[in-house]
């Protein structure tokens, strides 16, 4: 199961509330990709599909699909204000590398399919 910060859950649900749309539920997923093999989605969906687990974190109706819930496993994403901005950030424990530039990562038992930086 993921974690997902108070400072996170906040930020999505304002986010939530500009798109105006009801019924959304936070879908969070990884796909092959990147340096390292593997890449973060976060997006909102109000479909559920046979494939997906819906979890309710702090509140959030959170979608997982099934082959991207192991590599979410004990994952926490939180949202960081700074002087320049604000964004998530995703922790996964699972990880055993990442690329230079944080987008993409790998884990022991799934390398994903690189692409050329």
């Amino acid at each position: 199961m993921i974690k997902i910060t108070d400072a996170a859950v906040n930020r999505i649900k304002e986010m939530m509330k500009e798109e105006g749309e009801e019924g959304l539920k936070l879908r969070v997923g990884v796909k092959g990709g990147g340096c390292s093999g593997l890449s973060y989605g976060m997006g909102f969906d109000n479909e559920q599909t046979e494939d997906d687990t819906l979890h309710e974190i702090n509140g959030l109706s959170v979608l997982i699909d099934n082959e991207s819930g192991p590599i979410l496993k004990d994952v926490v994403i939180d949202y960081k204000q700074n002087m320049m901005g604000g964004g998530f950030t995703i922790d996964n424990p699972n990880a055993i590398a990442t690329c230079g530039c944080g987008t993409s990562f790998r884990t022991a038992t799934n390398a994903g399919t690189p692409e050329d930086c």
